[in-house]
C-alpha cells in the first residue's frame, strides 16, 4: 500500500478557481452577460458541489463578477459551505415550485439579460417538464466545460491514478472470491465490500464522498453467454468450470473514476478461448503502442482494424477501441475510426481536436465476440507529453488471468 501521506483523494481548491477563470474568458469573448450549466457534472467540475440530477433542476450561473446557482431548497444547507459560490437561490419543490422562473429571478439580479447555456432549460429526467430559458432571457448554446474536460490537468490525473490503484486492488478481491458454484452478485458484493473497506480504513476522513451510492470500490463481471454482449447484465446463474468472465473494477476517488476490465477463465480454457483472447491481447498492445501525444485518434482504431483484417475477424469486433475517461464513464474524444470526420463536420473544431493530447485519459479496450463468448482487457491509459502512462496494471497475460 503507498503512505498515506502521499494519497491523492481531493482535487486542490486552485483547481476549481482556474476552472472559473477559464469559463470568464471565454464569455468575455461573447455578447453575453452570463454563462450557465444546467448539467450536475459540469456544477460539479466547475465549483466542486456534487448532486443528484433529478426532477429538481439546478442551475449555476457565472458573471465577470458572482458566481450563483439556483437548487431545490433541500439542497441548500449543502450548498451554503462551497467558498466558489457568491448567491444561492432556492425554490422549495418540484412541481410546486417554479425551477426556471428562479433561475430567471437569479440572471435577473446578475444583470443578466442574455446567457450562453449547456441548454434552454432542464433536463427532462424523472418526469421533469419545465419551460424552456429563452421564455425569460435570450439563450445562446455553449459546450465549454464538455471540451474543457478532454485534457486532465496533473491533479485530476493523480485522482484517476488513485483510483486506478483502488481498483486494482477491488480486481484482486473479486478474482480470490471467484469459484465454480459462486453466484456473480455475491462475488461482486463480496469483493467490492472488502475493497470500500480497505480504502475507507487507509483514507479515514481524507475520503469525502462526492455522492449518495454505494461503497467507494467496485468490482463484478458478466459470465458465461452474458459475455458474447458487450454489455452484457449479470446473469442468475452459478458459475461452472470452463465460464468465460468478462470483469470490471473501479474506485471513486473525489468523483473521477479509472476503468479495469479483464477477460478471465473458470479453471479449464478451451483451444478457442486461447486463440481468441491471444487475438484480443495483441489488439489491445497494438492500440497502447500506438497512443502518443499528437497522434491521431482515428489511426489508432485504424491500426487494431487492420490488424483485425489481417486475421478475419472484422466480423467479431463490435465496438471502436475505447474512450475518455474521468468524470464520468465514457467521456469524448473517441478511438474510433470516424473521429476525424467527425471533427472537421463539427463547428468550432480544428486539426488539433483529431489527436491525442497531453491530458487525455483514455480506455483501450477492443473486443472480439463470438457466438458463444466475449474477450475483452480494459485499461485506462493517460498521454504525457513524451508518450504514455499505463495507470491499470493488473496482469494481462492468459495465465494470469485463469481462476484455479
Amino acid at each position: 500500500m503507498p503512505e498515506p501521506a502521499k494519497l491523492s483523494t481531493e482535487l486542490p481548491a486552485h483547481e476549481y478557481e482556474q476552472r472559473i477563470e477559464t469559463v470568464r474568458a471565454q464569455l468575455a469573448e461573447t455578447d453575453a452577460d452570463a454563462a450557465g450549466w444546467f448539467g450536475a457534472t459540469s456544477i460539479g467540475y466547475l465549483t466542486g458541489f456534487h448532486h443528484i440530477q433529478t426532477e429538481r433542476p439546478a442551475m449555476l450561473a457565472v458573471s465577470e463578477e458572482s458566481v450563483a446557482i439556483t437548487l431545490p431548497h433541500l439542497e441548500a444547507e449543502r450548498v451554503a459551505p462551497n467558498p466558489r459560490i457568491d448567491r444561492v437561490h432556492t425554490y422549495f419543490d418540484y412541481p410546486q415550485g417554479q425551477p426556471i422562473e428562479t433561475v430567471a429571478e437569479m440572471l435577473s439580479e446578475l444583470d443578466a439579460e442574455s446567457v450562453i447555456a449547456d441548454a434552454d432549460g432542464a433536463p427532462g429526467v424523472m418526469g421533469y417538464e419545465g419551460p424552456a430559458l429563452s421564455m425569460f432571457v435570450d439563450v445562446e448554446s455553449q459546450s465549454w466545460v464538455d471540451r474543457m474536460r478532454w485534457e486532465k490537468s496533473d491533479a485530476e490525473v493523480d485522482l484517476i491514478r488513485e483510483s486506478a490503484r483502488w481498483g486494482n486492488l477491488a480486481h484482486r478481491y473479486l478474482a480470490e472470491e471467484t469459484e465454480p458454484g459462486a453466484h456473480p452478485a455475491t462475488v461482486s458484493q463480496r469483493a467490492s465490500l472488502r475493497a470500500s473497506r480497505s480504502m475507507l480504513d487507509t483514507l479515514g476522513d481524507r475520503y469525502v464522498p462526492t455522492v449518495r451510492g454505494d461503497g467507494p470500490a467496485h468490482a463484478g463481471f458478466i459470465s458465461g453467454p452474458q459475455t458474447r454482449l458487450p454489455h452484457g447484465h449479470t446473469a442468475n446463474r452459478q458459475l461452472e468450470r470452463g465460464d468465460v468472465l468478462i470483469t470490471g473494477a473501479s474506485a471513486n476517488i473525489d468523483g473521477y473514476h479509472s476503468e479495469l476490465e479483464r477477460t478471465m477463465f473458470v479453471g479449464d480454457v478451451s483451444d478457442e478461448d486461447e486463440h481468441y483472447f491471444e487475438l484480443m491481447l495483441e489488439a489491445q498492445t497494438i492500440a497502447i503502442e500506438a497512443m502518443g501525444p499528437g497522434v491521431e485518434l482515428a489511426a489508432v482504431d485504424d491500426a487494431v482494424w487492420s490488424y483485425f483484417e489481417e486475421q478475419g475477424v472484422t466480423d467479431l469486433a463490435q465496438h471502436h477501441v475505447g474512450h475518455n475517461i474521468g468524470m464520468g464513464a465514457h467521456e469524448p474524444p473517441y478511438i474510433d475510426r470516424g473521429w476525424g470526420a467527425h471533427c472537421e463536420e463539427r463547428d468550432g473544431r480544428d486539426e488539433a481536436d483529431a489527436v491525442m493530447e497531453p491530458g487525455h485519459v483514455y480506455t483501450i479496450e477492443p473486443g472480439i465476440y463470438t457466438n458463444e463468448a466475449g474477450y475483452r482487457h480494459s485499461d485506462t491509459v493517460a498521454v504525457t507529453k513524451n508518450g504514455t502512462e499505463q495507470l491499470t496494471y493488473f496482469p494481462r497475460g492468459i495465465n494470469d488471468n485463469v481462476i484455479r
